[in-house]
């Protein structure tokens, strides 16, 4: 493939997530964003740049002191370089023209918080710092002229809740592709079906279940009762991190067919907290055999089946008997 085929394939994060003239327009509306606050903000871009200095120095001082934001500016000349690139950032809040390239812009610096791990709750905090500092700012240089002062911060506060718009989009849309790469994983993770004795199988259900994952279930429960003629079916669930309305379902069906089939399944894996859970959100489940955990399951198999566990010292003395 060459370069510029490449380029013709790669999405923008404004086309990857949906970001059209129109919904920039519905945002700046929304916000009421007008030409009036971006002459505003004009106004005082010489400003800007002459305390863009001593805000960014306060910011990193701030932001160091705290463990949490400190690990991610181990490097000195790391510290350096986002410094300068945080001036440019701030710096540009108040040249105007929040037009496509502007909001590319800002979705890219949002990715790159989210993919280095920087958790929301700093990213906002790092915009209450900017903010109550700019303000100090503003009413200094503008002490004679409060209205000039107030009008400006709110054109500034405007712009700002933009840019934190955009930037908690490209968190929502990192997590949500990556909850996406994750149940495709565990869509593909085998749930097998294991015979462990005559006319009984054992199925250990492990990660998300949902709508895909219980249907491949259900088929694979019932191929597999139909090819061993299994009478005793335990069903594992002590895997399965959420069990909700929608999972519990699943489930019911899964039981109901395998019935069906001429088969009993028993649930086990139920912690208390998923009863309460169930019992809560008002599945009922009264007529689905349930046990605490699969060893009690494995047992109340065995009495559906006739099989009954004899201690050796019992089973020899009967041996002896006949002898």
């Amino acid at each position: 493939m060459t370069e510029e085929m490449k380029q013709n394939t790669e999405k923008t994060l404004m086309e990857e997530l949906g970001f059209t003239e129109v919904e920039i327009a519905r945002r700046r509306a929304f916000l009421e964003l007008g030409d009036d606050d971006i002459q505003e903000l004009l106004s005082i871009n010489k400003l800007a740049k002459e305390y863009a200095d001593p805000v960014i120095e306060a910011f990193y001082k701030h932001l160091l002191s705290f463990e949490e934001t400190r690990v991610f500016f181990q490097d000195p000349g790391l510290l350096e370089r986002v410094k300068r690139a945080q001036k440019a950032y701030f710096s540009r809040l108040t040249q105007g023209d929040y037009d496509n390239t502007y909001i590319e812009d800002r979705l890219n610096i949002g990715a790159v918080h989210e993919r280095i791990g920087l958790p929301v709750k700093a990213y906002l905090g790092m915009y209450n710092f900017y903010l109550r500092n700019v303000a100090n700012h503003l009413y200094e240089a503008y002490k004679d002229m409060p209205g000039k002062a107030l009008r400006v911060y709110l054109s500034l506060l405007k712009v700002v809740f933009l840019d934190i718009g955009l930037a908690i989009d490209t968190y929502i849309n990192r997590r949500e592709q990556l909850i996406g790469k994750q149940r495709e994983a565990m869509r593909e993770l085998p749930t097998p079906v294991l015979q462990v004795r005559d006319r009984l199988l054992i199925i250990p259900v492990v990660g998300i279940l949902d709508s895909y994952r219980a249907r491949q279930l259900t088929e694979q429960l019932l191929d597999s009762i139909s090819a061993t003629r299994a009478k005793a079916v335990l069903m594992d669930i002590t895997g399965v991190p959420i069990v909700d309305s929608k999972v519990a379902n699943h489930l019911l069906q899964t039981v109901s067919a395998a019935r069906l089939m001429g088969a009993t399944v028993i649930l086990t894996g139920l912690s208390p907290q998923i009863a309460q859970a169930l019992v809560a959100i008002g599945v009922d489940l009264s007529h689905v055999r349930t046990t605490v955990d699969l060893q009690s399951g494995l047992e109340e198999a065995e009495r559906l089946l006739g099989y009954r566990l004899v201690p050796v010292g019992e089973r020899t003395g009967t041996n002896q008997a006949h002898v």
